[in-house]
């Protein structure tokens, strides 16, 4: 895992795990300069909520019916129709 991967998946997904926040926080003594820019501004991303910290689901959970039905849907999607 490298910093780099790291910001470009949280900033795509707009999810950080915990686990990548965990190495993010251990690893900082590592970075280069900078790297160590790019955690100052995934910091910032997710004090300001455009990344959140959670978790990624598979593409093809994501894409399975049941998951649509019964996670996403309660969500609201339906309720504003």
């Amino acid at each position: 895992m490298t910093l780099g991967e790291v910001f470009l998946e949280s900033v795509s997904s707009g999810v950080i795990t915990g686990q990548e926040m965990a190495w993010v926080a251990s690893s900082q003594h590592t970075f280069t300069r900078a790297e160590e820019a790019a955690a100052v501004r995934l910091g910032r991303l997710v004090d300001e909520g455009q990344i959140n910290l959670g978790c990624r689901l598979p593409q093809q959970q994501l894409q399975h019916k049941v998951v649509m039905e019964q996670w996403i849907e309660p969500l609201g999607r339906r309720l504003h129709r």
